[in-house]
């Protein structure tokens, strides 16, 4: 239940008693938190810039009017959505009110459910704008780059292992296909260690040019080679007392493995035209988007290095074996899209929410990531997402339609709370068939 799950309450105000409390319990068993009052003086001193919910008020009180409470609201508490309960003549009144900052409003009479669809919208909007606030502040203490975000028992243990292995200095590989996030978790692994405070130092493996390779590693003295002006410090020495993520480590060519190697072993490097040895205490992690077993068995990667490279694995699971993640991950990034162009945060629809768990993700979490900043642009999408879409026709329709209803209730399963049976009603489906598909799926 949205209000009980994410600490949201809903805030009632009605001065007649019976309707206050038959309103209140039908809120109640929709399994949202209801703090239920009689006026707009006694709900004041609970609105402020930090209410985790909303309000709900009727518009004819005994003493301060529902409007009132409106403005005050808007005056302390801009950020909560405020639904005004009308009688049929208030309508031309509820409408102005509408467009000075009013969520919405309901007109009586009104049945249960027009009320409870109501305050649930309005909740997912106040919890998305809260995580927003929350984010911000995150962003600003520079603190979001080392979140790892979802719900799948799968990352949940990626960040067990983390846990588990961050604050030991032994050498970890995180092994995952492109745009799975594998330096957020070398990050996050740094960020939990004792090395936070010292640098994080990233090198792409695939993206230095192999003449360049052994000077941007282990640096150069002046002279060394012609252009070498001055001295450069290298990688390895620059995070000396930190960590040294080396991404696409299958790229690094076999002559400087075999250095690298002896530097992990000695703990010294000589850096490019040096004969001194300069003392380093650094930390590596790799990652590689390969079979590295296959790559040594051709011959393409030193058996020595690698053993001593991955004493701990962290595997990545792509996007399409974790679809339980995709919509949690889209609003995540939503946000932080939302924050850094400076625009509102939209909401998916039902719909929406449906389109991206179908969708393969070929690109894993970096092309969803870029989804979210079209759907935060308002750019439709288009390119490379309609191919992606069009390849994935390829796979058997029973394939697709198992991963989809696999993905569709574990995303209900999450909304709800993990309770089955609100879930098997939402999904219009009973509870002994919702508890099959949930031990076939590994749920």
């Amino acid at each position: 239940m949205i209000a009980m799950q994410d600490g949201l309450r809903v805030l009632f105000v009605e001065d007649e008693p019976l309707v206050r409390q038959a309103t209140a319990q039908s809120l109640e068993l929709a399994g949202f938190a209801v703090l239920a009052l009689p006026s707009a003086e006694a709900a004041m001193p609970h609105l402020d810039a930090d209410f985790p919910g909303v309000l709900v008020t009727d518009v004819r009180l005994g003493g301060a009017s529902g409007l009132d409470l409106l403005q005050h609201c808007r005056n302390v508490a801009p950020g909560v959505p405020v639904i005004l309960v009308t009688g049929h003549g208030d309508i031309t009144m509820a409408v102005q009110a509408m467009r000075e900052g009013a969520y919405d409003f309901i007109e009586k009479p009104f049945g249960a459910d027009r009320l409870t669809e109501t305050v649930r919208r309005a909740l997912e909007r106040r919890a998305l704008e809260l995580e927003n606030l929350a984010l911000r502040r995150e962003l600003a203490g520079q603190a979001a780059g080392t979140r790892i975000i979802g719900r799948s028992p799968a990352m949940a243990q990626v960040r067990d292992l983390i846990a588990n292995v961050a604050a030991t200095d032994v050498p970890v590989m995180i092994n995952g296909e492109t745009g799975t996030g594998k330096e957020l978790a070398a990050r996050s692994l740094h960020a939990l260690s004792t090395r936070r405070d010292a640098p994080f130092i990233a090198l792409n493996c695939g993206a230095v040019p192999e003449a360049i390779f052994e000077s941007e590693m282990f640096g150069h003295e002046a002279g060394a080679f012609t252009g070498a002006g001055k001295r450069r410090v290298g990688k390895l020495e620059h995070a000396s007392g930190g960590t040294l993520f080396l991404d696409e480590i299958e790229s690094m060519p076999l002559a400087l493995q075999v250095k690298l190697l002896r530097v992990l072993q000695e703990g010294t490097l000589e850096r490019l035209g040096s004969n001194t040895s300069v003392p380093i205490d650094v930390r590596i992690v790799a990652a590689a988007k390969g079979d590295m077993e296959a790559l040594v068995a051709q011959g393409a990667f030193r058996q020595d290095l690698l053993y001593r490279l991955n004493v701990v694995t962290i595997p990545l699971p792509p996007l399409r074996e974790r679809r339980e993640d995709i919509v949690p991950l889209f609003e995540h990034f939503t946000l932080v899209s939302a924050v850094r162009y400076a625009r509102p945060a939209p909401i998916l629809s039902e719909t929406q929410r449906q389109q991206l768990m179908q969708r393969p993700w070929p690109g894993n979490v970096r092309e969803l990531r870029n989804a979210a900043d079209r759907f935060v642009l308002g750019v439709p999408e288009g390119g490379a997402a309609a191919k992606a879409e069009a390849a994935d026709e390829t796979t058997p329709l029973r394939e697709r339609m198992e991963r989809y209803e696999r993905a569709v209730i574990a995303d209900t399963l999450a909304r709800t709370g993990g309770a089955v049976s609100q879930a098997a009603d939402l999904l219009h489906v009973g509870k002994a068939t919702l508890y099959d598909k949930i031990k076939r799926y590994g749920l």
